[in-house]
């Protein structure tokens, strides 16, 4: 579902449940009722209300709310409910449908490095001031002075001038990641500029099997989700999929959104984005591998606004004094509000801070991942989350969601409802490379992202016979990339091993200049109906240029995710304006 239609569902719930009353000692929640009843907060007009918006984005999915609100006198007032549908199979979404959450698993992350540094117990003893490269063998970044300084608090608040970096392939392991950072190329300096980077929290996941030998996964299970009664919150797909309530991830295929922006087209199942069934260490599971329900959302809202402690005891579960430091900025990342109504906002740790209007002094927590202006909520393929409370009204809303037609956008750096550059047409007759066609496939290899085999796929004819793994990827192109090339282009393709990509396809534009698009080829489980369906973006900003001026290779620019106002690298030579470059491999 994109952002605007859950951002609508959230301001819903909040405008029409949230609004203080006059008099400061009837501090009593309402869904619009005449009468102060706080224990029907999602009530008929909330009903309509949400429906309505979920019509007219004619959406296949659903969301699930939680809404909770704390008086002195009542004690908490806690709605759940669901809305719409949950799987392809006509599964209605009650409270109990399980979402992934996306990036608000960094809360999770982070509060749970926050009990490490609580730890008298542990040696060494961290703080947030704690340098990486103390403590942590693996750690290097390609910025020398980041690789010595970087602490704590600079990892979760994004301020290391890595910029996101996301398209880089998972790896096995999470200290495989953090050994691969040192050769990822910073966008800014140390400490100059926030910039979203998921991997830092897979970063700080590593902190209790290094401390404790105990897993990241097993680590929170034990010291958050156990103590506070989470029973449905989980890293691993497989027991959220046995217990039958795992939601599908919505796609829809077929849709041209040019022409339809909300098109239904075929309404098809995403495979779930990160299967992992049950092996702890998973190197996504900090920045964004929790799977939860409204439920146990409405727990987790409850015991952040009793900063830390469990919302049926009274007893603390997280030091209050850890919610605080996660909650407080520490660093800027919308300076300037973009509308009146806004604040500028900081960034702690897996949240962000800002006022919103008519509230005043009403701090609204964003436990959120704003990337840039445009926020993101917590995303992934298939999955979107928004979690927001306001602790001066001792008032938190949950809105989890299924449905995320513009998935792959995002994938590939754009938002759905952003007015996208045009594409500048190819010339009819462009100018050739500096060398043949044939001459760039081939093996390239990057140190963070890998190896890059790219086959030259059309002209289909090429004077150069094709290597066996290029012979294959040919012959699968007619049933897994249906539709995708054009054949009058010369196209390079390559598998890619991430998150929503499968493969990538490099369309020469003009001599040394390729467009690039991300290809999600996702197989249907019916070869009757086909075999595969597929998704793909062109995002005129992504591009390759090749260079045989020295070392030949690649450089791709354009998805690196810097932050809002970054440049990409300048300089006289394709490898120096780079963001990412493949090294060509010597046959």
């Amino acid at each position: 579902m994109h952002f605007l239609l859950q951002t609508l569902v959230l301001q819903s719930v909040v405008l029409i449940c949230a609004a203080p009353w006059p008099n400061a000692e009837q501090q009593h929640f309402s869904a619009g009722d005449d009468s102060p009843d706080r224990s029907n907060l999602l009530n008929a007009r909330m009903d309509a209300a949400i429906n309505a918006i979920l019509k007219d984005f004619n959406t296949p999915g659903g969301v699930s709310v939680a809404v909770v609100q704390k008086s002195q006198n009542s004690g908490w007032a806690v709605e759940t409910k669901g809305y719409g549908f949950a799987k392809v199979d006509g599964t209605r979404v009650t409270e109990d449908t399980m979402f992934g959450i996306g990036s608000n698993s960094k809360l999770f992350d982070i509060l749970a490095t926050g009990l490490l540094i609580s730890n008298k117990t542990l040696s060494p003893r961290i703080s947030w001031d704690t340098k990486l490269a103390s403590v942590m063998p693996e750690w290097k970044l390609m910025d020398p002075v980041a690789s010595a300084e970087t602490t704590i608090l600079d990892a979760m608040s994004h301020r290391t001038g890595l910029p996101r970096h996301d398209f880089m392939p998972p790896t096995d392991t999470v200290s495989d990641t953090i050994r691969r950072l040192r050769y990822l190329k910073p966008s800014t300096g140390f400490r100059e500029q926030w910039q979203y980077n998921n991997h830092m929290y897979t970063v700080l996941s590593y902190f209790p099997p290094l401390l404790t030998g105990v897993p990241f996964e097993t680590y929170v299970t034990d010291n958050i989700l156990e103590p506070l009664g989470m029973s449905s919150t989980t890293y691993f797909s497989k027991p959220a999929a046995d217990s039958g309530h795992l939601a599908d991830g919505m796609g829809r295929d077929g849709v041209n959104q040019t022409e339809d922006l909300f098109g239904m087209g075929q309404v098809r199942a995403y495979p779930f984005w990160a299967p992992n069934e049950g092996k702890p260490g998973d190197v996504i599971s900090g920045a964004g591998g929790l799977i939860s329900s409204a439920r146990d959302m409405a727990i987790w809202l409850q015991t952040l606004l009793a900063e830390g402690r469990n919302p049926v005891d009274n007893k603390p579960v997280i030091p209050d004094d850890i919610i605080r430091r996660v909650s407080s900025g520490a660093t800027v990342s919308i300076p300037a509000a973009e509308f009146l109504e806004l604040s500028p906002v900081v960034y702690g740790g897996g949240q962000m801070r800002g006022t919103y209007r008519g509230f005043g002094k009403h701090l609204i927590d964003f436990l959120v991942d704003l990337a840039q202006i445009n926020p993101h909520g917590g995303s992934v393929l298939g999955f979107k989350s928004q979690i927001t409370r306001i602790p001066s009204q001792n008032f938190g809303v949950s809105v989890l969601s299924n449905d995320e037609p513009f998935g792959f956008q995002r994938l590939t750096g754009v938002e759905g409802f952003e007015e996208r550059p045009k594409t500048t047409p190819r010339s009819p007759n462009p100018t050739l490379p500096s060398v043949p066609f044939s001459v760039l496939a081939g093996a390239y290899r990057d140190m963070a992202y890998g190896t890059l085999d790219l086959c030259l796929v059309s002209p289909q004819n090429p004077p150069v016979s094709p290597s066996a793994l290029c012979r294959q990827l040919i012959e699968e192109i007619p049933t897994a990339l249906p539709g995708i090339l054009d054949p009058l282009v010369p196209t390079l393709l390559a598998r890619w091993n991430g998150f929503g990509v499968t493969h990538v396809s490099l369309a020469h534009f003009e001599r040394n200049l390729f467009n690039v698009t991300g290809v999600f080829s996702i197989p249907t489980g019916n070869s009757s109906d086909k075999p595969y369906w597929v998704q793909s973006d062109t995002n005129p900003d992504l591009t390759a240029e090749f260079s045989f001026d020295g070392k030949a290779g690649v450089g791709v620019r354009g998805f690196w995710g810097a932050g809002a106002g970054v440049q990409s690298p300048r300089g006289d030579s394709a490898q120096e304006r780079a963001e990412v470059w493949f090294e060509k491999i010597a046959a």
